[in-house]
């Protein structure tokens, strides 16, 4: 049993009054259909935890958060008037777009380096990590689902992620991906709208795709009822400086709506 492991069990819980909120709810009551989730919105770590025994500059590196996606999903929640689900612990304490069962929402090592706060966790850490971080997570996301439909809406779901440009010493010339499943149409109309007018390198279904498990917050509300849907990925070299980034965000603003407009035109 890791030294984590024991700590939480001595504890009873993972997370303390100083930890706070597993999740944030940003502008609940917003009068948008679209619906925007964040997952890997923050590097923090339980104070029990010991940051994992990670240093601050690999909890600051991509694999401790999607650098710039909470900065990106706020300015459209605002900008759109639009509910934001967002996590508040680092993906490396639990990736809430991952169930339970997955090795990866816990991951022991990464990309880089080893996550030695998660090597040889026991069943128990893994119990308290998904009870007290993906349930309060996914409650939050289906309570806003469920506040819209209440009020006739039909809810869009926009999930908001970042990606580094160099992946195991690949570059990535993608610069914006829009991800989907079956359900294509709103990721088709984003690269419709989107594409035009601009000369950002945007595809479908990359840098990831459905399988490698990237859509599971997506896939686990649809199973509550149908919805559109798209994930955004965003390259976060585009997101750390602020003109890159409020350029992104100028065109995820105008472009999402319009994209959404058009679906809505179809069913007319």
């Amino acid at each position: 049993m890791s030294a984590s492991a024991a700590t939480v069990m001595e504890r009873d819980t993972l997370l303390s009054q100083q930890d706070g909120a597993p999740v944030e709810i940003i502008n609940p009551y917003g009068d948008s259909k679209i619906v925007l989730v964040c997952e890997h919105a923050s590097n923090l770590v339980p104070l029990h935890l010991s940051n994992l025994g990670l240093t601050p500059d690999q909890l600051n590196s991509h694999i401790g958060w999607d650098l710039g996606a909470r900065d990106l999903a706020v300015r459209l929640s605002k900008a759109l008037n639009a509910p934001l689900v967002a996590a508040r612990f680092s993906r490396l304490v639990y990736d809430c777009n991952r169930p339970p069962e997955a090795l990866s929402a816990m991951p022991h090592e990464t990309e880089v380096c080893l996550v030695p706060g998660n090597e040889g966790i026991s069943n128990e850490e893994r119990l308290a990590r998904a009870e007290e971080i993906y349930v309060p997570f996914h409650r939050a996301v289906s309570d806003v689902l469920r506040h819209k439909r209440r009020a006739g809406i039909d809810p869009i779901v926009v999930t908001i992620h970042s990606y580094t440009p160099v992946f195991k010493g690949e570059k990535r010339d993608v610069e914006i991906g829009y991800l989907h499943a079956d359900d294509d149409r709103l990721s088709k109309a984003l690269e419709y709208f989107s594409t035009y007018g601009t000369s950002y390198n945007i595809r479908l279904n990359e840098p990831y795709a459905p399988v490698d498990g990237v859509l599971h917050s997506i896939e686990k509300h649809l199973e509550d009822g149908s919805f559109d849907y798209v994930m955004i990925e965003v390259r976060n070299d585009l997101l750390q400086d602020e003109d890159k980034h409020s350029a992104i965000f100028s065109l995820l603003s105008k472009c999402i709506p319009e994209a959404v407009s058009s679906l809505d035109d179809q069913l007319s």
